[in-house]
């Protein structure tokens, strides 16, 4: 249950942001209700993820994991639910998407892909684990720009996570959107 209030007076610009996120995501994400108390917190989160939505030197594949990876070690069921939605709809492999909180055991994975998840989960942990090792595995099959990129998609995918973790925000359903209906 969330530990801050998700509704709002309705002003012209509650109305203005409510009405461009449903158009977005059919929804006012949760995230967004909270970011409404604060409107600078809310229109400088609003231009980050808008920059960032534009970084693409990194494979959607790749990108996807980067997010994914953070929201299941820290717990962030509200985060792995949107992410799921997000990167199926960028068509990202469905199984991937769905195995990255047992992605040690999981086959579905590549190289280069459980590099990135390493990663990923070695920047989570407090303090960061990252070794010289793990960044030049990286470099094996990325850029420097890559790299840079992929390091920045985890860092805001923390911020991210930890956010709506601390403010106790849970799955919205998203993925609902996502799954294949039976035939009847």
């Amino acid at each position: 249950m969330a530990r801050i209030e998700l509704e709002h007076r309705k002003t012209w610009f509650v109305r203005m942001v409510e009405w461009s996120s449903r158009r977005m995501y059919r929804k006012v994400p949760d995230p967004v209700n909270v970011a409404l108390h604060n409107r600078r917190v809310l229109v400088s989160t609003m231009l980050l993820e808008g920059s960032a939505a534009r970084w693409k030197k990194l494979d959607p594949t790749l990108k996807a994991l980067a997010v994914m990876m953070p929201s299941a070690q820290i717990g962030c069921s509200w985060c792995m639910d949107f992410g799921y939605w997000e990167f199926h709809h960028q068509g990202v492999d469905p199984a991937k998407l769905r195995d990255v909180p047992g992605w040690r055991d999981s086959d579905v994975y590549t190289d280069l892909e459980r590099a990135v998840m390493e990663y990923a989960e070695a920047m989570t942990v407090t303090p960061p684990t990252v070794t010289d090792e793990q960044v030049e595995r990286l470099r094996q099959d990325l850029t420097d720009e890559q790299l840079v990129e992929l390091t920045a998609l985890v860092s805001l995918e923390n911020f991210r996570s930890r956010s709506n973790a601390a403010l106790g925000l849970t799955s919205q359903g998203y993925k609902e959107f996502c799954e294949l209906r039976p035939v009847t």
